[in-house]
């Protein structure tokens, strides 16, 4: 039997003052965008993003992919993507290999996927793994398909969770013991990695859309897929994430490439929630919520520093 899985992450922007916005298009076109004015929000990002702003380019795939403010469009979600991706925005280029993979471009997709995969990008792991498992393109390796997406599943993507029930029923225990060690060995060498250093807090909308990414696991006997209906709406959290108007101030950075490194590294300690760079002045704030009280925010940084909870 083959599987077919579904990635869905929805993420939520962060409003900018009024007067920062009226200085930058792009965060004009977030702050449009968190108020639903989606149409106002393209028109802002399109300029910047034909100026070859990486941010602004990355905002116009979110809209592509989601048709918001524009017909849906994969093909030009997938183009808008690979501009950004192609100047090192991370969250560019983790969703280009997915828009490539799901366009069916699988080669082209891969040598993306390593590179997310590798900052620890949940999504991609499940679909590196994947391939790994069914030998689809990649040369088919189990041990390593077990690592990825058991690493993708503690991050909380439920889909993962899936394949690797899927998995346990092909793999022996010895491999799937060398699978979960060769896990182990990838968290200690992301919890190895260096943070970006961060100096005292542009905008960059993360709101994610859904993603629908086909991903099958070799079958025993038969190649025939089993298909599965496709949702289109985000995957229900286990449990609901309550806004109380908190979020966590990881760092601010002067260069975004070390805001988006920061989060690359962190993101899977705070499954459910949603990552917003914000522009203070030369700085690029890395904000992380939503989250219910004070109290919970505060509890979430336990053993991350800098790590502050901050008010909307």
């Amino acid at each position: 039997m083959k599987l077919l899985g579904l990635i869905a992450v929805a993420g939520l922007a962060l409003a900018t003052p009024l007067a920062l916005a009226q200085d930058n298009p792009v965060k004009a076109g977030v702050e449009a965008w968190e108020r639903g004015d989606y149409k106002t929000a393209v028109d802002r990002w399109r300029g910047p993003a034909m100026k070859g702003d990486a941010d602004a380019q990355f905002n116009l795939g979110q809209a592509y992919k989601l048709g918001r403010g524009v017909k849906a469009d994969l093909n030009q979600a997938e183009t808008w993507y690979g501009k950004a991706a192609a100047q090192g925005h991370e969250q560019a280029q983790a969703s280009y290999a997915l828009a490539l993979f799901a366009n069916g471009k699988r080669d082209a997709a891969a040598s993306w996927l390593q590179r997310a995969a590798g900052r620890g990008d949940p999504r991609a792991q499940y679909v590196l793994g994947t391939m790994y498992f069914n030998g689809d393109i990649v040369q088919k390796d189990w041990i390593r398909a077990y690592a990825l997406v058991t690493r993708s599943s503690q991050s909380g993507l439920a889909e993962a969770s899936g394949a690797i029930a899927q998995m346990d029923k092909y793999m022996t225990v010895q491999d799937r013991q060398a699978g979960l060690a060769l896990a182990r060995k990838y968290e200690e060498e992301a919890n190895r990695a260096p943070l970006p250093g961060s100096n005292p807090p542009v905008e960059v909308a993360s709101a994610q859309p859904p993603r629908t990414v086909p991903v099958r696991t070799p079958p025993r006997a038969t190649p025939s897929p089993v298909p599965v209906p496709v949702r289109t709406q985000p995957a229900p959290a286990t449990t609901a994430i309550r806004d109380g108007g908190w979020r966590l101030q990881l760092g601010a950075f002067g260069d975004p490439g070390n805001a988006r490194k920061l989060w690359s590294q962190v993101g899977n300690r705070f499954p459910g929630r949603s990552v917003s760079y914000v522009k203070a002045g030369s700085l690029t704030k890395v904000l992380v919520g939503p989250f219910a009280s004070r109290a919970e925010a505060a509890g979430a940084c336990r053993g991350i520093s800098p790590c502050v909870p901050v008010s909307n």
